[in-house]
């Protein structure tokens, strides 16, 4: 039997609320499991080459990455329908973690992050979630307060003076939560997903930077022809 322009519309819309659906259950787990808040955020709009923001802000200078100034963020121990009722006011809009507050993120490369990953598993130190980004980032959750100590703890270490191509996330900043869309990119994506017992206890910061600081420079050298190592 031939599909009909009314079965193709029900599709899409049972796609539509399908996704909502997912979206939904994801801010209910974040809030209600892991102890998050969850920011209602503007969605990417890509046409072409060009990359417009929902936000309806021409040359939106962080398209689909920041929070909308309409949403209503939903404080950590939401319920799944708080989660519904707000995500009702801001249909299609993306999920985004407000960082400084339950955990920092260091930011690095996928390929070191996933090094050091696998590093630290096997030295057997205490890790948080890691979130990877359709543009090749990943991202560790870490305890609060790393973004403003990172320089001092980088000089303590002696990493001060190595070009490293890692950034801290701190109070203020927001990053864009799997399932969502990042920046008309693609999906987030867990490297490491959340547990009862890491969501709420990142880990310190000086615990994993050795090992990205290592991993960063090394794959640093390597893209600038200074060397092949393998990572």
């Amino acid at each position: 039997m031939g599909f009909t322009i009314g079965g193709i519309r029900e599709m899409r819309s049972g796609s539509r609320r399908r996704a909502r659906s997912t979206e939904i259950t994801a801010v209910a787990e974040y809030t209600g499991l892991w102890g998050w808040d969850v920011t209602p955020g503007a969605r990417a709009v890509r046409t072409g080459s060009r990359t417009d923001c929902s936000c309806g802000v021409a040359d939106c200078p962080s398209p689909g990455a920041h929070p909308l100034a309409l949403g209503e963020e939903l404080a950590a121990g939401a319920t799944l329908e708080k989660a519904a009722a707000a995500w009702a006011e801001t249909p299609g809009a993306a999920l985004l973690l407000p960082v400084g507050r339950s955990f920092d993120i260091l930011d690095v490369p996928e390929a070191a992050g996933r090094n050091a990953l696998a590093r630290l598993e096997r030295m057997g130190l205490p890790l948080g979630p890691v979130a990877v980004t359709p543009t090749g980032r990943a991202l560790f959750f870490v305890a609060p307060g790393a973004a403003a100590g990172l320089p001092d703890l980088l000089y303590r270490m002696g990493w001060d003076d190595a070009a490293l191509d890692l950034r801290p996330l701190g109070a203020g900043d927001h990053i864009t939560a799997p399932p969502s869309d990042f920046g008309g990119h693609g999906p987030m994506r867990w490297l490491r997903p959340p547990t009862l017992d890491t969501a709420d206890r990142p880990p310190q910061a000086r615990l994993l930077l050795g090992t990205l600081a290592y991993t960063s420079l090394r794959l640093n050298r390597r893209r600038s022809g200074g060397g092949n190592h393998s990572l």
